[in-house]
């Protein structure tokens, strides 16, 4: 029988998690510098917590797993994204009583979306979010931007730029809708058959469509700014003359519309302008949502912002830019065994050196002397410890410091202490020829 992992999923193999745990302490260390902390919610929820009525969004409509199991008739689903489990814990746990407000979180998981794969979009993908929670002021979305842009940095993109619209409060967005669906009425027949339904349940996605995209009457259609009130524009006004305030760059791009529904105010993407990434550019997306707090039974008034990033998109762009994550980390010793009767031995004093913090392991197939030093080398192991029955005997240990082909014989208690000495001196001699 021959086992296969489903399509649209990968195995991420030890020889790569390097590069994931690298991104994930640099996403876990700026949340923690500015206050955001870790929420962990279920892998699936009740569908309609994805699923709320009249939503237009392709996610809800086309690519949920959704399943019901025998003899139920609760329907679950698993997370295409991450803000409504968030949003949906937020409420059912009170937390919009909190008298610090708002309140900061992120997450980082596996989510799910049957759409078919292509190069950077799995069905099976990792989402890294956060969500700022209760408060609605242009310094709160400020400041999730501002998050993100130092994250990207950080990581060492250089090739990226924020792109940024407003959508208006609610009154806004009513008159941009009325007036999309007078403007497209004459056109209705020659859009494709998602605009047709757009067109009811949300015209603002349609300016969004893949394949109506190119059309002359989507080129011309009414712009979202001109249907503005003074509220919506002055919130916009001073959220993008803070962000020049900190100098971060971005472009006024008034078709960005994002693809969920329950987005108003500020909406923003960050994308990649290597030519390396093609269509898949966006890194990064979010948005300030009003009505999902409440939605879910939380306070009327209270807003919420929030980003998401997809993780597997984004070591695609840092590939693209020849940024390597994947550091192996040498390893400090390696036991090499000699003689075979030494071999209970050898792992005693292996795992001594372990219980001191050293990161340490030995050959367990019986190999030749000359395959082990190999084995060594490929774990770029800085010590050797050799162990042969005459160490056993006389309860000693050989130690072979391997850049310096220095060797010494000493009793295995003092081993430690030999390793914390010279494996010290070799990080300096290690860093002194870094800065020479």
């Amino acid at each position: 029988m021959h086992f296969q992992i489903p399509r649209g999923t990968q195995d991420i193999l030890p020889a790569e998690s390097n590069k994931w745990q690298a991104l994930e302490q640099t996403l876990r260390h700026f949340c923690s510098l500015y206050d955001f902390k870790e929420i962990r919610t279920p892998i699936f929820e009740h569908t309609n917590v994805f699923k709320r009525e009249n939503d237009s969004s392709d996610m809800v409509n086309k690519e949920m797993y959704t399943f019901q199991l025998e003899n139920s008739n609760t329907s679950l689903t698993l997370r295409p994204e991450g803000t409504a489990g968030v949003v949906r814990s937020f409420v059912e746990h009170k937390m919009y009583a909190s008298p610090d407000l708002p309140v900061k979180m992120y997450y980082m998981g596996e989510m799910a979306r049957h759409e078919r794969p292509q190069k950077g979009r799995l069905r099976l993908f990792h989402q890294f979010g956060v969500e700022s929670l209760g408060t609605k002021s242009p310094l709160a979305d400020v400041e999730v931007i501002t998050l993100a842009f130092s994250i990207l940095k950080a990581l060492g993109l250089e090739e990226i730029k924020v792109l940024i619209n407003t959508l208006g409060d609610d009154e806004s967005r009513a008159a941009y809708r009325n007036a999309l669906r007078d403007y497209f009425a004459p056109y209705f027949d020659s859009l494709c058959a998602d605009c047709k339904r757009r067109y009811e349940q949300n015209p603002l996605r349609i300016l969004d469509c893949k394949i109506d995209h190119d059309l002359e009457c989507v080129k011309n259609a009414p712009k979202m700014s001109d249907y503005l009130n003074e509220n919506s524009k002055n919130y916009f006004k001073t959220v993008l003359k803070t962000l020049d305030r900190l100098g971060i760059p971005y472009q006024v791009e008034d078709t960005l519309v994002r693809g969920l529904d329950y987005y108003t105010h500020t909406v923003f993407e960050i994308v990649s302008i290597n030519e390396k990434m093609g269509s898949q550019s966006t890194v990064l997306a979010g948005g300030r949502y009003d009505g999902l707090i409440s939605y879910f039974g939380g306070p009327k008034e209270m807003s919420g912002i929030g980003w998401a990033l997809g993780m597997e998109r984004l070591i695609i762009a840092l590939e693209a830019e020849g940024i390597n994550l994947n550091e192996e980390d040498a390893l400090d010793c390696f036991v090499m065994v000699l003689d075979q009767e030494a071999r209970e031995y050898a792992f005693e004093v292996l795992t001594e050196i372990r219980a001191h913090g050293y990161r340490a392991d030995m050959d367990y197939q019986s190999r030749s002397f000359k395959a082990q030093f190999k084995a060594a080398d490929r774990k770029k192991a800085k010590t050797a410890i050799l162990i042969g029955s005459s160490e056993m005997e006389s309860g000693s240990v050989t130690v072979k410091l391997l850049d310096r082909k220095e060797q010494t014989t000493l009793p295995a208690d003092e081993l430690v202490s030999y390793l914390d000495v010279h494996l010290e001196e070799e990080e300096e001699h290690h860093h002194h020829h870094e800065e020479e």
